[in-house]
């Protein structure tokens, strides 16, 4: 399979970032990729440094203006493509949700973050509820997506849980950066981290990711904070967790990466992590922390 992965800064106007990210698109479907994989809130700045009510205005309805230029555009291509939206629900509920499209342009499925931080500018819960559709892959004509969003990247109970339910590739749209007052060697620890994290994903469920990142730096509108640096570093790894590619942390980037699918199927062959999962020690996962008694 041909993957296209798009990694871009954003401005405040978001009909240009919308017309960049089309223009990537097309060069990703020119080059031949068959599944597009766009980063975090692509329309939009990340809007999460500060809290106010006025950014709830960059929600909108699913479907809605954004799914029919996504939705026309997959179709035109020919192409699979995942989405990063902010959905309106209703009136006070808001949700940060993936939108996978089909070659035909129809919704495939969606996916509503799960995992919400709420950290110094990133205040995603003041902005998001919490999904409520589940760990479940999305059916493509390209395969099943197990489709995440960026927190959510963290937790293996998630990628598990996608693999365990027949997911065949895990994807996950991202915004994460630098923290300025961090030093190099923190900064540098932290996009290691993020990267590792996401291959031991791979890793244990004998499967690829694809996880794409923005880039650029986004001024905190407060100015209680000295923004983020997003370190860019969007990347696809192998069924083993080796890099079969692996962006720039500062530039905007437009790439097209072979994944074997086969390839999976023998890792799972030769590593049957699933088959040795003791089950009937695993209940006690679902407890926040075990105390001792």
């Amino acid at each position: 399979m041909k993957v296209g992965i798009i990694q871009q800064s954003c401005t405040d106007n978001v009909e240009s970032n919308c017309q960049k990210l089309v223009e990537g698109i097309r060069e990703a479907a020119a080059r031949g990729a068959e599944l597009v994989v766009l980063q975090e809130l692509h329309n939009s700045l990340y809007f999460c440094q500060v809290e106010s009510t006025d950014h709830f205005d960059l929600a909108e309805p699913i479907p809605g203006p954004s799914t029919a230029l996504y939705g026309e555009l997959a179709k035109e291509l020919g192409i699979v493509l995942v989405t990063s939206l902010f959905e309106r629900r209703a009136a006070g509920l808001y949700h940060n949700t993936a939108v996978v499209f089909e070659k035909d342009g129809t919704i495939a499925g969606k996916y509503r973050k799960m995992h919400i931080p709420d950290d110094p500018a990133y205040y995603e819960k003041f902005y998001f509820t919490p999904g409520d559709l589940g760990f479940q892959p999305i059916n493509t004509s390209v395969g099943r997506l197990g489709v995440q969003v960026c927190w959510d990247q963290w937790y293996p109970e998630g990628a598990r849980l996608m693999a365990l339910r027949g997911a065949e590739l895990l994807i996950y749209p991202t915004a994460i950066g630098y923290e300025s007052s961090d030093t190099k060697e923190e900064q540098e620890r932290q996009r290691e981290a993020w990267t590792t994290v996401q291959r031991g994903h791979a890793v244990a469920n004998g499967l690829p990711v694809i996880a794409v990142n923005r880039t650029g730096f986004e001024p905190d509108p407060s100015g209680q904070t000295n923004g983020i640096q997003f370190w860019g570093s969007s990347f696809v790894v192998g069924p083993q967790g080796e890099f079969l590619y692996r962006a720039s942390i500062d530039s905007e980037e437009v790439a097209v990466i072979d994944i074997d699918m086969k390839r999976c199927e023998n890792v799972r062959r030769w590593w049957p992590f699933l088959r040795d999962r003791r089950i009937d020690e695993f209940a006690p996962l679902t407890q926040r922390y075990i105390d001792e008694k």
